[in-house]
């Protein structure tokens, strides 16, 4: 269940930053799930204390890319991404055994 509502974990520098500083953590998650099912999946997934959970849903972007044939055009698709705040003295390491 937890599975199916994270889709991955966004490890990015505005992310770590993020998780450094105000102990927020970000996931991409399913389009569909709501606040109270992304805190469930955290919860059981993690084992951590959820505070707050804030959405938002990212457009899709335009992308082109030339090559030797000429321009290439595509789109990437929209997605939701969480921000998940964890009570205070709690972390999730991503990383684990690296």
């Amino acid at each position: 269940m937890a599975k199916d509502i994270l889709v991955k974990p966004m490890v990015t520098e505005k992310s770590d930053l993020l998780s450094e500083k105000l102990n927020q953590y970000t996931f991409v998650v399913h389009k569909k799930a709501n606040k109270v099912e992304i805190r469930k999946a955290v919860e059981e997934m993690y084992g951590v204390t959820v505070e707050a959970v804030n959405t938002a849903t990212m457009p899709g972007k335009v992308k082109s890319r030339s090559t030797r044939t000429g321009v290439l055009k595509g789109r990437k698709p929209s997605y939701k991404k969480a921000i998940v705040t964890l009570s205070g003295g709690e972390e999730i390491d991503f990383f684990g055994d690296i």
